[in-house]
Formats: structure tokens, C-alpha cells, sequence
């Protein structure tokens, strides 16, 4: 193939931003004429490796507009440390079918024994499968609504947390919250209601609920629509910091049974 051929191909790559191909267009014409490649071999090659640069685009694009805590994946999860999990369940959860279904997760433990990890894991495992995510925190999603209230913008900020598909909202119950905010909460949940699932984390039982949103009545609201449609993961166990102290001779094996 002469330069000037080349160079044409290249610019028709650009144009039809076929970027990874762009670059990668003389190593895979030489690995080509080496294997005396078919046609219809080199074809698939080329836009095989053209779709997986776009889809590893995409995900890393949708993973940084999810604005996780941190990133990771549901295989880091230790679940031999937390064996009240049923690891089964949780590799259903992650085929993403309850976000087909419009089922909520809600994850329940003391603090420090895995939660978070597995809502960002379930998370990821949803942007992988090509659904757009959005996490929070209860205390950050609660502040910004309130704002948003005060300043006669609500609907716009509500939509923010309706769009994704996926919402996740962790560390329910860690904070009080104040009968206004318990109010914005609960518009939010029932915009979604059946129509976008979620993840929701918490340290709180669901019969604590009342006094984490300081009102009995809106608490019994909320659950009624989380649990319609639900799946729960309740963790009982100790918690990974607990572990790390263990290994690091900080805490001895009798206290952290106690």
C-alpha cells in the first residue's frame, strides 16, 4: 500500500471518527498481509477493535459522571468476611435484571462492613451493562435539595436525581434529618416510584426509620414505596476496618468477638 493510500484511509477514519482504528491502522494492515487475511476477517478485526475502544470509552465516561466515592469492583468484595451476605443474590443483582424489573436494593449493616462497596460494585456493574448511574450520599442529596428549595429550583434539581436510571443514595440514617428535608426525600422517592430504581444503604433498621426522618408517618411513606417492589441485603458482621486492625495486631481475635 503506498503512503497516499494510506493517508486516505486514515483521513476517511478520522472522519467517521473511527479513532481507535485511525491508530491502529498500519499495525493491523501489516498483521493483515502477514496472516493473509480474508476480506471479511480483517473487516471484523477492525470494527471488533473499534467497538470495545468506544464501549471502554463510554464506560470510563459514565463511571466519572456517577461521581462514586471510589471504584470498586463487585470482584474485590471479600465475601468470605461477610458470610451473612448470600453471595448468590448478589450475583443476581449483578445482572442488572432488577433494573429491568424497577426493583429497589436496599443494604442494611452497622458501619464499615461492606455496604458502600457493594452499591458502587452493583453501580458499576449497571454503567457496564450500559445504564447511566448516579450516586449520593443522604446528608449531600438532602443539603442540595434543601438549596434547591430555598432557591425556587427544586423541580430543576429534582430531575438531576430522576434522570439516571440507577440512583443510588448511601449512608441513610448516619445523619438526623430535619422534617423539610425527611419532606424533599420523600418527593424525590415518589417521583421514582416504579418508574427508576434504586440502591439505597443504610446503618438503621427499617423500624428506626421514623426517628432517622424525625416523622413516623413520612418514614412509613417512603418504606411503603422502597419495599413495593425490593430486594434486601442485611449484613451482620464485623466491620473490614475491624479487620485490617486484626491483621495488623491492633486488635486481639477476643475483642473482635466480643
Amino acid at each position: 500500500m503506498n503512503p497516499a493510500q494510506l493517508e486516505r484511509l486514515a483521513d476517511h477514519l478520522t472522519k467517521l471518527r473511527l479513532f481507535k482504528s485511525r491508530e491502529r491502522l498500519e499495525a493491523l494492515l501489516q498483521q493483515a498481509a502477514a496472516e493473509d487475511m480474508a476480506y471479511a476477517d480483517f473487516l471484523e478485526q477492525v470494527l471488533a477493535e473499534e467497538v470495545a475502544a468506544k464501549a471502554s470509552k463510554n464506560v470510563t465516561m459514565r463511571t466519572a459522571m456517577a461521581r462514586f466515592p471510589f471504584v470498586k469492583p463487585l470482584e474485590t468484595f471479600d465475601f468470605a468476611y461477610q458470610p451473612s451476605i448470600d453471595r448468590k443474590q448478589v450475583q443476581t443483582l449483578a445482572t442488572c435484571h432488577f433494573i429491568e424489573h424497577g426493583d429497589n436494593v436496599l443494604v442494611l449493616g452497622p458501619p464499615g462492613v461492606g455496604k458502600t462497596h457493594l452499591a458502587v460494585a452493583l453501580g458499576l456493574k449497571a454503567i457496564e451493562a450500559g445504564y447511566r448511574v448516579l450516586f449520593t450520599t443522604a446528608a449531600n442529596l438532602i443539603a442540595a435539595l434543601t438549596k434547591a428549595h430555598a432557591e425556587g429550583r427544586l423541580d430543576e434539581k429534582l430531575k438531576i436525581y430522576t434522570t439516571p436510571r440507577l440512583l443510588i443514595i448511601d449512608e441513610i440514617g448516619y445523619l438526623p434529618i430535619e422534617r423539610q428535608g425527611a419532606n424533599l426525600f420523600f418527593q424525590l422517592i415518589s417521583r421514582r416510584y416504579e418508574r427508576g430504581p434504586m440502591i439505597l444503604t443504610s446503618n438503621q433498621s427499617f423500624g428506626a426509620w421514623g426517628e432517622v426522618f424525625g416523622d413516623r408517618v413520612i418514614a412509613t411513606a417512603i418504606l411503603d414505596r422502597l419495599l413495593h417492589h425490593a430486594v434486601t441485603l442485611n449484613i451482620r458482621g464485623n466491620s473490614y476496618r475491624l479487620k485490617e486492625k486484626l491483621k495488623a495486631g491492633l486488635v486481639r481475635p477476643q475483642e473482635a468477638e466480643a
